[in-house]
Formats: C-alpha cells, sequence, structure tokens
C-alpha cells in the first residue's frame, strides 16, 4: 500500500517515510468516571452484575484478538476454549524463544497487536494497523491506542535480516524485518520482532508482555459468522476500492495513484450494521476524509469497540453454535505470542475487561515536509506525553489532565 499526507495524497509506502493507518475510537462516560478513583478522582460507580450465563462466561482474549480490527473472544466452555486455543498459531514473535512461564499474570501489561492486508504469502507484509493494549495492574481496564504507521522513526539493525538500520515509516519496520537474506517466503515473525524492538526504542516501552498479529482477510469471517456488526458512523465515508455491491471497482488504466471508477460503496452517517465485507472495507478508507489516515484510525477503533460489544451480547455468547463460529474464525485470523504464557492465561488475567471498560485513546500529530518533500509524520507533544505517562505508569492521571485525549463514538 502506499502512504498519504494530510490530504489524502499518496506517497511511498516501501522506503523510507510515509503516512499513517490505525486507529483513535470512542468511549462512553466521562474521563472521571473511568480513572477517577486511582487518580484522585470520585469513587467509581459500582459495576452492574453481568447478565452473561456462567457457562459463557466471557473473558478478552489478551484483549487481544479483539482489539486488531478482528474482534475475537475467548469463553471459558473447555471444549471451546480448547478449541479455539488449538486454532490460534503461535509463533515467537519477540525472537526470545518459548519458554513455558507461570500462569499467574500480574502487573501491568503491554500487548502490542499488529494488523496486516497481505495481498500474498510472498510479499514482503506492512504493518497496517499497530495499537498497544495498556493494562493497568488492577487488571479491572485499560487503555488502547495506536501509532500511526507512517510514524517517523529510527528503525534499529537487525542482524537476522541483515538490515543495517536507518530512518524510516513505523510501518516499514515489519517488511525489513521479515526479509530472508538469501531469499525466500517472508518470515512475518521476525518482522514482528523488529516492529516491536522499533517501538520500543520510539515509546520507551521497555517489554511487551504479549503481542498478535491479524490478518485483516480472516476478520471478515469472523464478522460474518457473529452476523455483522452495528456501529455508529461518524461521518460520510466513500470507498475507494468497492462498488455498492462489493465487488472491486474497475481499474480506468491511468497509472495514477487512484486508479479506479465507476460506482462506489458509501457509508452514511449514523448508526449502520455492517456485514464483513463492509466493515472491512470501511476501516481500510482514507482518501477523501479530511484528517486522512487520523480519521481512518479513528473509524478502527470504534469498529474495535463495537465488535466487542457485539462479541459480549446475549445473541453471541449465548448461542453455542454462534460462538464457536466466533472462535474458529478468530482463531484462523490471528497468530500469538504470550512469551511463554497461553491465551487462555491472559484471558483468565484479563476477565473483567469489559468493552465499556476499555478506554480508546486519540494520539495524533502532522505531517513532516509536504507536497513533494512529504515524509511522514510526526506526534505532537501532548500524544508524546501520553506514550511518557504509558512507561511511567501515570496513565489514569495524565488521561485526567487531557480529557481531549478520549475518543468518542459520538
Amino acid at each position: 500500500m502506499a502512504g498519504t499526507n494530510r490530504s489524502g495524497r499518496r506517497g511511498s509506502d516501501s522506503g523510507s517515510v510515509g503516512r499513517a493507518s490505525v486507529g483513535s475510537a470512542s468511549v462512553s462516560g466521562s474521563v472521571g468516571a473511568s480513572v477517577g478513583a486511582s487518580a484522585g478522582g470520585s469513587k467509581p460507580r459500582k459495576k452492574k452484575r453481568s447478565t452473561i450465563p456462567r457457562w459463557a462466561r466471557v473473558c478478552t482474549i489478551l484483549g487481544a484478538v479483539l482489539m486488531v480490527v478482528s474482534g475475537g473472544l475467548l469463553v471459558t466452555s473447555e471444549a471451546l476454549l480448547a478449541r479455539y486455543e488449538g486454532a490460534v498459531s503461535q509463533e515467537d514473535l519477540f525472537g526470545d524463544g518459548q519458554v513455558d512461564q507461570p500462569a499467574d499474570i500480574e502487573g501491568p501489561l503491554n500487548i502490542l497487536l499488529v494488523g496486516i492486508d497481505p495481498r500474498d504469502s510472498e510479499s514482503l507484509p506492512l504493518a497496517d494497523s499497530i495499537m498497544i493494549l495498556h493494562v493497568p495492574a488492577s487488571h479491572d481496564r485499560a487503555y488502547l491506542f495506536s501509532l500511526p504507521r507512517d510514524l517517523v522513526v529510527e528503525i534499529p539493525a537487525f542482524k537476522p535480516a541483515d538490515f543495517n538500520g536507518g530512518t524510516g515509516k513505523l510501518n516499514a519496520a515489519m517488511m525489513y524485518g521479515s526479509r530472508v537474506p538469501g531469499g525466500g517466503k517472508p518470515d512475518r515473525a521476525r518482522g514482528f520482532e523488529l516492529l516491536s524492538k522499533t517501538i520500543t526504542r520510539y515509546t520507551g516501552i521497555a517489554r511487551f508482555d504479549a503481542g498478535a498479529i491479524v490478518n485483516f482477510n480472516g476478520f471478515k469471517k469472523i464478522v460474518d459468522a457473529m452476523g455483522g456488526v452495528t456501529m455508529y458512523i461518524d461521518q460520510d465515508v466513500e470507498s475507494e476500492h468497492l462498488q455498492p455491491n462489493g465487488d472491486p471497482r474497475p481499474n480506468n488504466g491511468s497509472g495514477s495513484a487512484h486508479p479506479y471508477s465507476g460506482p462506489q460503496a458509501e457509508y452514511k452517517k449514523g448508526t449502520r450494521h455492517l456485514k464483513g465485507w463492509q466493515a472491512l472495507d470501511y476501516v481500510r478508507q482514507r482518501y477523501g476524509l479530511p484528517k486522512g489516515d487520523y480519521d481512518r484510525q479513528r473509524h478502527q477503533q470504534q469498529f474495535v469497540r463495537a465488535m466487542a460489544k457485539q462479541a459480549l451480547s446475549a445473541g453471541v455468547v449465548t448461542n453455542p453454535i454462534k460462538l464457536d463460529k466466533v472462535l474458529r474464525a478468530a482463531g484462523q485470523a490471528v497468530v500469538f505470542n504470550g512469551r511463554g504464557r497461553k491465551i487462555t492465561d491472559f484471558g483468565w488475567a484479563l476477565r473483567n475487561l469489559r468493552e465499556d471498560s476499555i478506554m480508546m485513546v486519540k494520539l495524533e500529530g502532522g505531517g513532516v515536509g509536504t507536497g513533494r518533500n512529504y515524509q511522514g509524520e510526526a506526534l505532537n507533544e501532548v500524544s508524546r506525553g501520553f506514550l511518557d505517562s504509558v512507561r511511567t505508569g501515570t496513565v489514569d492521571q495524565f488521561m485526567v489532565a487531557n480529557p481531549e485525549l478520549v475518543n468518542r463514538a459520538k
């Protein structure tokens, strides 16, 4: 794919620097209600008792599959758990082996979630969506934020891929790390490893406790398995790629950055119910939007929240057949690494998370260079301050002081 500048104009995506992708989304209620107790505010209201039957007690799968625009959830039915965990690919995403760790998970957690949109198995993958789930030590709430894929960063040298390091766009780190010296099929696990090292260098977050790669093409099956997803669309969006019936738009042969013609699928402002292909198409769009990829980031996170709500609804969790389809579809779309811990270990540790206890945080910035000299994106001072608060464990206090970072659906 190619990057864009703020106006939606394309730039190169494969080399050094470019533009953003990923998400900012919504959260219901006030910031104070979410974090006030630990930041010196008023006491939080008592949580309502869950109406989900005990047989289907739901816990987020490391918040993970749920988080990267794919949405899967984990249930505590023993048979379904076993089938789900067996379906998920387990790869060494951090390059430190798969040493078994105690099942108990304590302390704050940082989980790296990466969405890829592979054209085929031979193409070097770019990280189209980069999200981090930060969970305070209480494990009863979380902060989900996105890093622009075209953030200008220093990518460290990476010997396994014969990469010497340099300045580039954040999403390109996965591409550089995936290269196999001498040729061969790209190694996505090594690509993830270099991406995580690059993010650590940029943010100061010393360690990720788990990570997941989600294939965007697989998440269409998740949405369809749930019967579609209902979400609020906050602005009119026209599809660059698809017609109203979901077929690809014809290529007009112009060789331009936007070589498509003909009628476009449209997503009008308001509450809509989307099929799998519509949801994937909607969260891919950035061209023609006022803020380009920053708008797309917001839409992706809003979609994640809608997926969480739908997956936790009675129509899914009390329907064993539908739930099994959702879990199997999620398993096929995900590659996971828990640094020696199982998906079920994280599911249990995060069992108290619900969609309304996950705060969506929007990070913004601006372009580096303009026009033909456009190089990529840089986060603004407030957004960098948020990253510092994640590193120092002071996110609750920071969000109370900066409520404008909360991303709302309406």
